[in-house]
């Protein structure tokens, strides 16, 4: 939100008096010295800290009185309806992290809905849940619900019910990923028949925060994978540890929409997991995921039991085809498509290109080519 200068005609006689007066009278007003009602006083020196309204010294001491206030005198400001929603917007930013002052603003109805979208990244758990309370906000501005959605702090309750909010009233929601698929997996579920009891708020968050902060406590980078390894070798001691890390963690307990959000916000340990799930929008969120790094991809480009989704999203990906060991391991991943590997082969190296002539798990069409480039290379 754009702060601009208040028109002085539309505020009270104390403020205009201030704002009209002689410098040392403003200076008093820029520290937070005037006889004003705390909206009152806060307007003045939001007005004062602009460049232009005074000189330098009010507009320093205004702006360091904006952070300096005492919290009663600005929490009974930015609860006044009547507060201008450019000072609201100009507190706010400074507030984040002093619970009254931001229930004050979340509270209050004439805080801008940009002010809301642009302090939600910065909220914690009980202030998000404020946000979440309002839905006429969030159907007003859809673009906060994506802002709850992306914060790890939000409890994964409040997003399923913003997420569900935005579902029931068909809006889109902006800074989500694949919010087709959640769509998808919020209406799938609502379809589905109840094969289990359906979890209480509560035990949707302990379940959610537990998988999140197992997976944090066990992250570790992940390796890449050797051109002289064996591929079934990799896979088979891969899925192993996964199995082993998921026995001790409900991820089947997650909806298919709590399980991307994991995949979107999750850490490597969490993606290694979901990369493998039997639901492929889960799986496919997973490798979309903007966390993702070149080592992960070099494995699971690698890895011949993972769903043909993601081995077509890695070949179709210009930036990571760039790697040397994906076009080697997608040459020999039989779900890589046949066009791509054709196009890929040309660039491994002549020992390389000896190894795909010896493979039985690829299309023989592609053995055949790797012989012929082989032969054009008098090798």
């Amino acid at each position: 939100m754009q702060h601009t200068p208040l028109d002085i005609t539309a505020l009270s006689d104390g403020a205009r008096k201030v704002l009209t007066g002689p410098p040392p009278l403003k200076l008093m007003a820029a520290r937070g010295l005037a006889p004003l009602k705390p909206a009152e006083l806060a307007s003045v020196i939001y007005h004062l800290s602009l460049a232009g309204a005074g000189d330098q010294a009010i507009q320093a001491a205004a702006e360091k009185s904006s952070t300096e206030l005492p919290e009663k005198i600005l929490a009974a400001a930015l609860a006044d309806p009547t507060l201008d929603p450019r000072v609201i917007d100009f507190y706010a930013l400074r507030l984040v992290g002093k619970p009254v002052l931001v229930e004050a603003v979340l509270l209050n109805r004439a805080t801008a809905d940009a002010t809301v979208l642009e302090i939600a990244p910065r909220l914690g758990e009980k202030e998000l849940e404020l946000v979440a309370v309002n839905e006429q906000r969030l159907l007003r501005e859809p673009a906060i619900i994506g802002a709850l959605y992306m914060n790890k702090k939000a409890r994964m309750s409040t997003v399923d019910r913003a997420v569900e909010l935005a579902v029931r009233n068909q809006i889109a929601v902006p800074g989500i990923p694949h919010w087709d698929d959640v769509v998808a997996s919020v209406l799938g579920s609502a379809a589905a028949p109840p094969s289990a009891p359906k979890k209480s708020a509560a035990e949707v968050d302990e379940t959610f925060a537990r998988i999140a902060s197992a997976t944090l406590v066990e992250d570790k980078p992940v390796g890449g994978v050797s051109l002289d390894d064996d591929l079934e070798v990799i896979t088979e001691v891969e899925n192993q540890k996964v199995q082993e890390v998921t026995k001790e963690l409900p991820i089947h307990e997650l909806t298919a929409a709590q399980k991307i959000r994991l995949a979107t916000l999750g850490n490597a340990l969490a993606r290694n997991i979901l990369i493998r799930d039997p639901i492929k929008v889960v799986a496919v969120a997973t490798i979309n995921s903007p966390a993702v790094t070149d080592n992960e991809v070099i494995k699971w480009s690698a890895n011949r039991t993972l769903t043909d989704e993601v081995i077509r999203t890695i070949a179709s990906t210009k930036e990571w085809q760039k790697i040397y060991q994906v076009k080697f391991n997608l040459v020999n991943n039989a779900k890589c498509p046949l066009p791509v590997s054709m196009r890929l082969l040309p660039f491994l190296h002549d020992r390389d290109l000896a190894k795909v002539t010896r493979s039985k798990a690829i299309p023989s069409a592609l053995v055949a080519q790797a012989r012929k480039l082989l032969q054009a290379k008098g090798k």
